[in-house]
């Protein structure tokens, strides 16, 4: 986790569990002078637009306050959803068994760019089965995660 989303995660993540739900993840996400900032919640009864609009409103009144994102950026509060993205070690570890996507910071083997079983973690990586080789990703190599939804 950078430096600057560990600091955001320390900010609402208090707010968040006060509240009664989780903080899945947060993607600070910079398009040119403006950013948007989407915070994931989770709760095990599911998460409604109602909890959203909640949480949004308590961390912006959090905002005002500290200031912690320069210039203009849009805030979302969501769900994680089925095909939920993937943060520490800790989710993927959850999610073992699943098959997820994963998109690395920079290419391996040409590609930046992965999709197959999740085998787990193993100390700070993660174990990655695609067409019957297994890979292993630094968790700190890995720009973005998501678990595959699957409809049986």
């Amino acid at each position: 986790m950078a430096i600057k989303d560990a600091a955001l995660h320390a900010l609402i993540e208090p707010v968040v569990s006060a509240m009664g739900f989780e903080l899945w993840g947060i993607d600070h996400l910079s398009q040119g002078k403006h950013s948007r900032l989407v915070i994931y919640i989770d709760h095990e009864n599911g998460i409604s637009v109602d909890d959203c609009a909640d949480v949004s409103r308590q961390v912006s009144a959090v905002f005002d306050v500290e200031d912690p994102v320069p210039g203009e950026y849009r805030l979302e509060v969501s769900s994680p959803g089925m095909d939920r993205p993937l943060f520490t070690l800790e989710q993927f570890a959850q999610y073992a068994g699943h098959v997820v996507t994963v998109k690395l910071r920079a290419p391996f083997d040409g590609r930046r760019k992965f999709k197959g079983l999740l085998a787990g973690v193993e100390n700070d990586e993660v174990l990655l089965q695609v067409d019957g080789e297994e890979y292993c990703f630094p968790i700190e190599g890995i720009d973005q995660a998501r678990v595959v939804p699957q409809f049986t």
